[in-house]
């Protein structure tokens, strides 16, 4: 069962923006309440969707070029990342449902 992976911006650059396949990036912060929320929701999918989709998190207040270069805005900002590129946005606390939903619109 795979598990979500913590980024810094240079793994991001490597993993995501040089990546292959699709990489769901969670936006969060530690002070962020619905960030916490979904916390739990996204090891849940990274461990469903192991091998089809990975799913990382990169911190906010850590890394805030990245953020500015893709214009996040509110947290938690969910992107999904197809071969190096964003293909899809959401921000705001999700429900499993509605996560799976997006990763399916990308996820074959």
């Amino acid at each position: 069962m795979s598990a979500v992976t913590m980024l810094n911006a240079e793994q991001f650059a490597q993993s995501v923006e040089g990546g292959e396949g699709l990489t769901l990036v969670d936006f969060y912060a530690d002070w962020c309440g619905p960030c916490k929320m979904i916390a739990p929701v996204l090891e849940d999918l990274a461990g469903e969707y192991d091998g089809k989709v990975n799913v990382v998190k990169l911190d906010a207040d850590a890394h805030p070029e990245v953020l500015a270069k893709y214009g996040v805005r509110g947290l938690p900002t969910l992107m999904m990342f197809e071969n190096g590129k964003p293909v899809g946005t959401r921000v705001g606390a999700q429900p499993a449902s509605a996560l799976k939903s997006f990763i399916g619109e990308h996820a074959s």
